[in-house]
């Protein structure tokens, strides 16, 4: 992928942006990859990335959850939403958890300010968000994913 960048380093931040894009993460390989091509230190690029909050250095979990703390969001409770996402989740903002299956991000504005508290899960924006909605939505990705393994075993047992 570097091979269609110039080796300039104007160019660091729309590599970047295609890493992450590629991969959800930066990871410190990527990083001294990207390092090497532009001919500049690792720490330099480290620098940049971490001076800028939509990257990530970790690899996000299968369901993303960002909530909103903009000032709309924040008025109206959005750092209680966090808090009980880390709760029920039992990790804190940028951290995914264990199994990989959840990652929640703090973000500054998602421009819903008429919704607010406003939480993104997935794609999908939730707002007028309560507490109680919190372990819904968990809740909800559970069944689903029990949906789909009573599925499988059903396709299973007529496959045999």
């Amino acid at each position: 992928m570097l091979k269609g960048f110039a080796s300039d380093r104007g160019n660091l931040m729309p590599i970047l942006q295609k890493v992450q894009e590629r991969h959800n993460y930066l990871a410190s390989s990527a990083l001294e990859m990207v390092a090497r091509h532009l001919s500049i230190s690792a720490c330099e690029v480290y620098g940049v990335a971490t001076f800028y909050n939509q990257f990530r250095f970790h690899p996000p979990g299968k369901h993303q959850i960002k909530v909103c703390l903009g000032t709309a969001c924040h008025v109206k409770g959005g750092d209680i939403i966090l808090e009980n996402f880390e709760r029920k989740l039992e990790i804190k903002a940028g951290e995914t958890t264990k199994d990989r299956e959840f990652s929640i991000d703090r973000v500054a504005c998602v421009g819903c300010c008429a919704l607010a508290p406003v939480a993104i899960v997935d794609d999908t924006v939730h707002g007028h968000m309560a507490p109680s909605k919190v372990e819904g939505l968990i809740l909800g990705f559970a069944i689903e994913e029990e949906r789909k393994k009573r599925e499988i075993q059903q396709g299973e047992s007529k496959g045999q």
